[in-house]
């Protein structure tokens, strides 16, 4: 045997037994005999580099350095996931999925672990890249940090794609966490708050020698890609493991929500004994066309849903309320309370959502309240004992001018919220604004982060967004903790913000109501901002999916002088407040007007393909047929409902091929 077989022989042999011990859990040599055959490659990979293999298992243990972290557009979006908390919602998304798809429907469970989400890219076998969730359109690469953690397989075994993306979530188990916390404090550190937030952590140092000394595990679940032969979710988790992957034993497949509930009930109560932290239950239709036919809202997927636990409760005492300004001038009421744990981590602050939710519960200073970790990231009060109040105890009074610039507070007929009207002179809701601007869904300026927007309007540097594409290096180097390469970097940023498209510099421009969603279909129907300005209250509704709330705030938006004023600096500074003529020219109204349904399974173009050609040319897809629907674009193994319902409605039912050549014409 030569070198280079004995090296590859050697990387196979190790490849394989770290499989054993960290995903299978059933190693066959001892932890020693392990490392003397780990030495010897590392030996020889040493002496032979021009043998060097990218996913070696040597590699496993680290040391490149990653000073910054590439952002990347993900191939498949990855999509958050609705929520319910008990049969009743489940029974409701049931009812939805049946009037979307035909025949029975199966469910598969999942466990829902509380970890760093992640998507990794396979090609021809062979780890690729890395990448976290970010905003689920695009993450942060860490690709050489989850290299070193000993569950994800560097190459594949048995048959798979030539390319896919596997989801899943890097978890810090129990045992692992309480002994890292055991270092720190004899080492005279801070121990780490919990096991989620350590995990997402690990992935960002910049020492990848670092991540490989933590115990990190990677639990995988969801596979993305084109044309994988696959049929079902389940099918999918038996593939991923078969190909080497860490896919969770406790999945099953179930036919009814009632399999469903007894599932989350078993769970509920043994999810104690995990080595992971786990807050509920992921359920998915099984089957993969189904899935295709119910397709995604505009931020989850409709074939999925996560219910949660049990929410946890913890009793402590509101010490002071507080109030936060948002960059809209919304005032949130906060709790600060005597810190308690709960669900995992410390809890100082609670949300108090708004005046009347104070009044409806009376709360008040000093009162022992029961504070609740459901859902939502921030915790919040939902009740007060009442045997424990001290009877000096007075009623709250909500305050009626702004915290920050002292203006008298607003609050519109039928809102729950107070406003503070001084939207250009109150700080918070300047720094606010900006923030959102630089924000990664919107203008995702690199270098720049909240607290230094925080200290350049501290300092007087700027007012408003659009200050930014003024600052000089000579301006940002005095500030604290900025360095020169920090400086270059945030004015490299800026400048590099004039190439993000219009759609999402209308989501940047912080016009409430106007989410992502919104100014992708403002963007597309008006393709010029100077379009949008014109337009009337009238014309705005007529829009797709826009009502009068949200056209009555984009009038008011721009008919402030100083908001028009923003608008002309951004167009001198290069900003895009237009479609570019090279995304026109992919987008025409052939469509305009036709409400489209695609349903079965296409040779020529993917469902996903067909869909972003119907918007791109100006029609509408829709996922269920109604008597609005113009035409239902029909590939093999259509449900007979949707055939029977279109067919009694008198909607016309085309091909693929049709549908192409009607683009053509």
């Amino acid at each position: 045997m030569n070198t280079e077989e004995h090296i590859y022989q050697l990387r196979e042999e190790l490849r394989q037994h770290n499989h054993n011990y960290y995903v299978l859990d059933t190693p066959t040599i001892s932890d020693y005999e392990f490392d003397m055959k780990l030495k010897e490659l590392q030996a020889l990979e040493e002496k032979h580099p021009e043998f060097y293999d990218a996913n070696s298992p040597t590699l496993r243990v680290g040391g490149e350095v990653t000073k910054n972290f590439e952002t990347v557009v993900h191939d498949y979006r990855m999509y958050s996931l609705d929520n319910s908390y008990s049969k009743e919602d489940l029974m409701d998304w049931e009812a939805r999925i049946k009037k979307l798809v035909d025949g029975s429907v199966s469910y598969t469970c999942e466990l829902k672990y509380d970890g760093a989400s992640i998507s990794l890219t396979y090609e021809k076998g062979t780890l690729v890249r890395a990448v976290t969730r970010g905003d689920g359109i695009q993450g942060d690469d860490v690709t050489t940090n989850v290299k070193t953690i000993k569950s994800v397989p560097l190459k594949l075994q048995g048959a798979y794609p030539d390319r896919f993306d596997i989801r899943g979530e890097i978890v810090l188990p129990y045992e692992g966490f309480a002994k890292m916390n055991q270092a720190r404090i004899a080492a005279g550190e801070e121990p780490y708050a919990n096991p989620r937030n350590t995990a997402s952590g690990s992935l960002k140092l910049q020492d990848s020698s670092e991540t490989a000394k933590r115990p990190l595990d990677c639990l995988l679940y969801n596979l993305a890609g084109d044309r994988l032969g696959i049929d079902s979710q389940y099918e999918s988790l038996t593939k991923a493991r078969d190909w080497g992957f860490k896919v969770p034993e406790e999945s099953r497949l179930v036919h009814s929500i009632d399999e469903v509930l007894a599932f989350v009930n078993y769970w509920d109560e043994k999810r104690r004994d995990l080595p992971y932290e786990t807050d509920g239950v992921v359920i998915k239709v099984n089957d993969l066309l189904q899935q295709d036919e119910l397709g995604f809202t505009a931020k989850a997927p409709r074939w999925a849903m996560a219910y949660k636990f049990k929410a946890e409760q913890a009793v402590t005492t509101l010490n002071e309320i507080t109030y936060q300004i948002g960059r809209t001038g919304a005032i949130t009421p906060v709790a600060n309370l005597t810190p308690v744990q709960l669900a995992g981590t410390t809890v100082k602050r609670a949300s108090l959502h708004n005046a009347d939710q104070i009044e409806k519960l009376d709360i008040r200073v000093g009162d022992t309240v029961f504070v609740e970790k459901g859902g939502e990231i921030i915790p919040k009060i939902v009740g007060v004992d009442f045997t424990k109040r001290i009877s000096s105890s007075e009623p709250t009074k909500y305050i009626t001018s702004c915290p920050d610039c002292d203006t008298p507070l607003t609050r519109k007929e039928g809102e729950a919220q107070h406003y503070c009207p001084n939207d250009l002179g109150c700080p918070p809701q300047i720094t606010g604004r900006i923030q959102h601007y630089i924000a990664r869904k919107a203008m995702d300026i690199e270098g720049l982060g909240g607290e230094t927007v925080a200290l350049l309007v501290k300092e007087g540097l700027i007012e408003n967004y659009a200050d930014l594409y003024t600052l000089t290096k000579a301006q940002v180097i005095p500030l604290e903790r900025m360095a020169e390469k920090s400086a270059d970097n945030l004015i490299a940023g800026v400048a590099k913000s004039t190439e993000i498209p219009f759609e999402r510099v209308l989501f940047a421009l912080g016009i409430r109501y106007v989410g992502e969603t919104v100014a992708k279909k403002l963007a597309k129907h008006y393709k010029h901002i100077d379009a949008i300005i014109a337009a009337t209250e009238e014309e705005l509704v007529q829009v797709d999916e826009i009502g009068s709330k949200i056209a009555q705030s984009v009038r008011e938006f721009f008919t402030i002088e100083a908001n028009r004023a923003l608008i002309d600096r951004l167009k001198s500074y290069g900003v895009q407040l237009a479609i570019t003529e090279e995304q026109l020219a992919n987008q025409t109204n052939i469509l305009s007007g036709q409400v489209i349904v695609v349903s079965g399974v296409f040779e020529k173009v993917s469902r996903n393909e067909l869909k972003k050609m119907i918007e791109d040319n100006g029609g509408k897809v829709s996922s269920s047929i109604s008597s609005k629907t113009t035409y239902l674009v029909a590939g093999a193994n259509m449900g007979p409902s949707k055939l029977e319902k279109a067919n009694k409605l008198g909607v016309s039912i085309i091909s693929e091929d049709t549908f192409l050549s009607l683009l053509d014409t």
